[in-house]
């Protein structure tokens, strides 16, 4: 059994409490009545799988559309609950995966959930620590501006003295670092820029995000703001209290490391400045490397290109 965690909406306590009996031992399931209420969750914790009850609720139709019409959701598979008395899906503009009747969900729920995750599996790129896109998706995002000549800013970020601090505390504290810096990009972007916007994870501590060229300052700077306020905690209290810790650099020798910072690269591209992903790419990433020379959590850009 391939594991996950389940989403559920449905307002009817039968379809729940079935649901739950079936799935709740083998996958982590939470439930909520609307659609509406979850989509703080669904932005903060991305579930693996969402199940839908689209019995006479038009309003989580037309929610579950805005929801998938959003970058970092398309690929999100969603598992429909229909009624068979419904009248005949439209299944070229059904934003759903793969549906199972209402009266049959004793004997097919299980079988369902199981071929949705696997058929995610294999075929959605996202980074299995953060659950945002990965460099195929980043990459089609870039190129899908640049080529309707949409002007955008591309932030590239990534942290400042994550070894050091990956290897004085292991891996699963690491893990934990990533996921916060992922899930602070993700929820600082969406609520500055609130729609048209792209956070994606490229692999290992860096990240990118697309968005309007005029609000990529502020969010810099809210990204910067909340990312120093809470990366200490994740710090023994006598090295947070010492303001670095001890640990081995890249050549092996025993070294002091000032506590994280994450140095952000911004460029923008204007219609016909670039043609090809890669090029825009390069420059961020220049950026960035510039914003690293300094000691502390920054961001540069490069102002040529602002539209």
């Amino acid at each position: 059994m391939i594991p996950g965690s389940l989403l559920l909406v449905s307002s009817n306590p039968a379809v729940t409490s079935i649901l739950r009996n079936i799935l709740a031992k083998a996958y982590d399931m939470t439930v909520f009545s609307r659609l509406s209420a979850a989509f703080d969750h669904i932005y903060n914790d991305i579930p693996d799988l969402l199940l839908a009850d689209l019995h006479g609720d038009p309003e989580t139709l037309e929610l579950l559309r805005t929801l998938k019409e959003d970058p970092l959701f398309t690929h999100l598979p969603v598992l429909a609950i229909l009624d068979r008395g419904d009248a005949r899906p439209d299944w070229q503009t059904l934003p759903v995966e793969d549906y199972v009747w209402r009266e049959d969900l004793d004997r097919d729920a299980l079988l369902k959930v199981e071929l949705c995750l696997a058929r995610a599996e294999r075929i959605v790129e996202t980074n299995p620590l953060t659950r945002l896109p990965g460099n195929i998706s980043i990459n089609r995002q870039i190129q899908n501006r640049l080529d309707l000549g949409i002007p955008f800013a591309l932030a590239y970020a990534d942290l400042d003295h994550f070894k050091p601090f990956n290897d004085k505390y292991g891996f699963s504290r690491g893990d934990e670092v990533i996921k916060i810096t992922g899930r602070l990009m993700l929820n600082i972007v969406r609520n500055i820029a609130q729609r048209d916007y792209f956070v994606g994870h490229i692999g290992g501590d860096d990240f990118v995000c697309i968005m309007d060229p005029e609000l990529i300052e502020a969010t810099c700077q809210d990204l910067i703001e909340a990312f120093d306020r809470i990366i200490p905690s994740f710090y023994d209290p006598e090295d947070r209290e010492a303001g670095h810790i001890q640990s081995t650099d890249r050549k092996g020798h025993v070294q002091r490391f000032p506590m994280m910072a994450i140095s952000i690269g911004v460029t923008y591209a204007t219609k016909g400045a670039f043609t090809h992903y890669g090029a825009i790419t390069s420059i961020a990433s220049e950026m960035k490397h510039q914003a690293k020379k300094e000691s502390k959590s920054c961001y540069r850009i490069d102002r040529r290109m602002y539209p």
